[in-house]
Parts: C-alpha cells; structure tokens; sequence
C-alpha cells in the first residue's frame, strides 16, 4: 500500500517557486523600467495570445468579468435585452449581463457539462438578443450548432471563454467564434498570473476599438474621453509574467492532458463514474482540461475518502448552479442540470501534479468503490 501523500487540490505555491529566479527577474526589469500601466509588455502579450489563437485583436483587461462587461457594451447589448447562457457556469457569466441591463436566461447543459443549441433553442423569445455559450472546464461547446442558431434567429455571440485559452472545435480557437470572447487569467487558470487578469478578443475591428475604449475610461488615443468607460487595464507587471509563462503554454497544455488520458485509463471502467471525454475521445474536440470534472457515485462520501487520503477535491463553484442563487431573483426549475449537479467533483489537475500523484489519486479512488 502507497505511503500516504498530500495532494492539495491546486498547488499555488508551485506556480511561484518553480520558476521564482526567472519570476523575479521579469519583474525586476519592469520595475527597473518604471513601466506599470499600458506599457511594451501589455501590447507584446496581446500580440502573442493573438498569434497563438488566431485572433486579429486581443485587449488585456482587469479581470475575465469586466471582459464580459465590455465585450457585451462593445457589441451593443441594450437594457432588457435576454442573454442565454448554461446555468452551469460561474456566477460572473450571469453578472455580466446584469451589469449591463439585460437578462440572463439560464438553461441546462448536456452529457459532456457544455450548454446546447438545442437547451439554448428553447429558450428564445422576442428578447433574446445574445447566445453566451461557456467553455467550460477548457472545452469547446459545439460550435457549429450555436453559430448556426444565431444565423437563424439573427443572434450575437459572445463566448465566455474564461477557462478554454487553447480549447479548440474542429480546429478553430474558443473566444473566436463570435462577436467576441473573453478569457480570463486568474491564478488557477491554466495561464494564470498572480492576481486578477483577463483578455477581449475579437476578429472585428469596430469591436475592438470600442473595447480599448471601455478598459481606459472612454479615452480615445489622442486620451480624450468620448464615453463612459472603465479603469480595467490589464496590470503592466502580471502582463510581463504572463508573457513569461506563455512561452511554455503549448507544454502546459499538452501535459494536462497526459493527466487526463491517465485518469481516463486508470477510471475509465468505473461505473459509478462518468468520466469527462479522453483526450482522444473525437477528432472535434481539443480540451485543454482546466478542470477535471467528472460525475461519481456516492459523490460527497468519495469525497471525504479522498480528503482522509490527503487527496483535495472541489465541487465547482461550491456546487451552486446559477439559477439556485434564489436572492438574486432566480426562479426556475433546470432538472437535468440539477441532477447532474448532486454528482460533479473535480479531481486534482494542474502541472504541479506528479505521475506518482496521478497513479495515488487514481488508485484512492478505486479503494473507495471496492470498498
């Protein structure tokens, strides 16, 4: 029997010391430089996530929520408008549209956790004005479907896709579909910086310059306000760090998805689990696995074992569906993702994690159902 280990759900420590000489001098030189706010590294990362995505504008600002905000008003969503998007998301999604006056209507989601055309289909009504499909988990809805919904019913897309940098269907980036898409750069995500952070993207240039408007308090480029915007730029230092972690993305990616098709061989025969699709599962997708989410048997017991084990779990977003947050004015039924809900746990996945991790996790796991 495996010594005990102690397997936090996400490492953060690591994120720091495992490249802590190369961190500190990245932000020595911008310190050096006196070059906070808007400054070379700000534009050099844009530019970057732009290539790696096949983006024409990437906009960093304060934080993946702001993003939405901004991509909605540079859009031109109006009060009243109806916004649909999956329930299963976190509760930025929906703020989003609150803060700009719409509604947001929320809707179930299928096997794989992603919302579809056909729950976002019959939910449309003559105020629907928006589809936000959420890539959550880093996977990509099927794109075709919702893009082709929105031709139909002459609808805006706006992705969130604050977990998927890299999540691709049939070869096309998440956050590129629409109107625009946002990500977000919140330390957890799989490029994270050491605060809040988050990026607009889009192909349209209108768009774009609007965008840059809203992050910088309305101000053109001659720095004359011409609407009301915010004050959410993406910090200049977390720009220079994420611009340092960015060289070693495609890695980062491709080993989160080792774990993955390790999880997949180690779990797949359980069938008290439902497992999220391997990493080779279909040639449509490619997951980049921010998250392991899977749906188990005797979900809250698994997950105190695993607890005693030294093994940390999550229930995502404290297991709370959008439309459950009643004192926010939510009223509705949405079972299938309900009783989805009573069995989601996410499984340690990050970098940090070690083969050896991997195999203990795996094997704690089949102790619980043998058991």
């Amino acid at each position: 029997m495996a010594t005990q280990m102690n397997i936090p759900f996400f490492n953060y420590q690591a994120l720091y010391k495992n490249q802590r000489d190369d961190l500190l001098k990245v932000m020595d030189e911008v310190c050096s430089r006196g070059a906070y706010i808007l400054q070379r590294d700000v534009e050099e990362f844009e530019k970057n996530v732009g290539e790696f995505i096949g983006a024409k504008h990437v906009v960093g600002v304060a934080n993946g929520t702001d993003g939405l905000i901004i991509a909605l008003r540079a859009a031109g969503v109006q009060p009243g408008d109806e916004i649909i998007m999956p329930t299963h998301t976190y509760i930025a999604t929906a703020a989003s549209a609150h803060f700009t006056g719409a509604t947001p209507v929320l809707v179930e989601n299928g096997p794989d956790h992603m919302v579809t055309a056909k729950a976002m289909e019959k939910a449309i009504t003559p105020k629907t004005k928006f589809l936000m499909p959420v890539q959550v988990n880093g996977r990509t809805c099927n794109m075709d479907e919702i893009m082709a919904l929105a031709k139909k019913h002459n609808l805006k897309v706006i992705e969130d896709s604050a977990q998927a940098l890299g999540s691709k269907w049939k070869g096309k980036n998440a956050g590129t579909f629409g109107m625009a898409g946002m990500f977000s750069l919140y330390p957890a995500k799989v490029l994270g910086c050491f605060g809040d952070g988050g990026l607009v993207v889009t192909n349209d240039d209108q768009v774009a310059k609007k965008v840059r408007l809203l992050r910088d308090h309305g101000r053109d480029e001659e720095g004359r306000v011409v609407e009301w915007g915010l004050n959410s730029r993406l910090d200049n230092m977390q720009a220079a760090v994420l611009n340092y972690k960015f060289k070693g993305y495609p890695q980062e990616i491709e080993r989160r998805r080792e774990i993955a098709g390790m999880y997949q061989e180690g779990l797949g025969d359980l069938s008290q689990l439902t497992l999220p699709p391997g990493p080779n599962a279909d040639g449509d997708h490619f997951d980049i696995y921010q998250n392991y989410e899977l749906e188990a048997d005797q979900r809250d017991e698994l997950k105190t074992y695993l607890k005693e084990q030294g093994i940390g779990t999550i229930v995502q977003w404290a297991g709370t569906l959008v439309h459950q947050f009643k004192t926010l004015g939510f009223n509705q039924s949405l079972p299938i993702a309900e009783k989805m809900n009573e069995r989601y746990l996410m499984l340690p996945m990050h970098v940090a994690l070690s083969n050896d991790e991997v195999n203990y996790i795996i094997e704690k796991v089949r102790a619980f159902y043998k058991a």
